[in-house]
């Protein structure tokens, strides 16, 4: 990032599949939407590519297609003497999609057998050159983080990490943040988030000593909403829920404890 440009501050949401970790990062990016905070640029950095559907946007190209076309030549549409780190800016606008409300940049699946190295370098340059232009980043991450820890600027501001009310799940949360450490990603703060949750009376009582043992602090958790699958059954998306949503209601509380209300 060039000398004297803004940070951006930094949200990156991690936890395994089936947590709901991507509906926790729809729902945080609702809320950054609605408080005035700047403009926002979501990542989809989970191979699933789910993020895009929730938020009730289409998805042309990936990060990982650029790179397949850059490193197949026959594939590319332009002049041979123009240059690669021009191509890939180029490329990069072209892919970036833009709401009203927040814009969405997905990276697609890992690099296949080829070599990607130079390719990879110049992405990474130019993804932090974007973000430049964000008040805010939102990150929707795979439990490997290996999106976070390739990155050229390593710092985050708040990692969430997103568990189901499950000793594996929030075992697994545990290994996350231990991951996130050995990375040398540097994060400020990391809070745990347990979602599903239900009234459950054997939940209710397992939970607070999972919480304990987990090594992570809970910033809050999320119950079970029926909505949820109600909007799932028929792909409407979940940036959508009204705001009496059981999701939507605990989601804010946590928003409001991480970036102040």
């Amino acid at each position: 990032m060039a000398k004297g440009t803004k940070k951006a501050f930094i949200i990156a949401v991690a936890g395994k599949g089936g947590t709901g970790k991507t509906i926790i990062a729809t729902l945080v990016l609702k809320f950054l939407t609605e408080n005035g905070r700047g403009r926002v640029l979501a990542i989809d950095a989970d191979p699933a590519t789910s993020l895009p559907s929730a938020l009730g946007v289409r998805i042309r190209k990936t990060i990982g297609d650029v790179r397949e076309e850059i490193a197949s030549p026959s594939q590319v549409f332009f002049s041979e003497t123009m240059p690669t780190d021009m191509l890939i800016e180029y490329k990069l606008e072209e892919i970036l999609i833009n709401t009203p409300r927040f814009s969405v940049l997905a990276m697609g699946r890992s690099e296949g057998p080829g070599c990607y190295c130079l390719i990879n370098d110049m992405l990474r340059h130019f993804i932090d050159k974007l973000s430049s232009r964000f008040a805010i980043i939102l990150i929707d991450c795979e439990a490997g983080l290996e999106h976070l820890s390739r990155r050229t600027t390593r710092d985050v501001d708040t990692l969430l990490v997103v568990s189901d009310p499950t000793k594996r799940g929030i075992d697994t949360a545990s290994s996350i943040k231990n991951l996130a450490e050995k990375l040398l990603i540097n994060v400020r703060q990391i809070y745990l988030v347990v979602n599903k949750v239900t009234e459950d009376e054997d939940v209710q009582n397992a939970l607070p000593g999972l919480i304990k043992n987990s090594g992570l602090t809970l910033i809050g958790t999320v119950p079970e909403d029926e909505k949820i699958r109600a909007y799932d059954l028929i792909g409407k998306p979940i940036i959508d829920l009204p705001d009496d949503s059981k999701a939507v209601v605990a989601v804010k509380e946590i928003f409001e404890k991480v970036c102040g209300g």
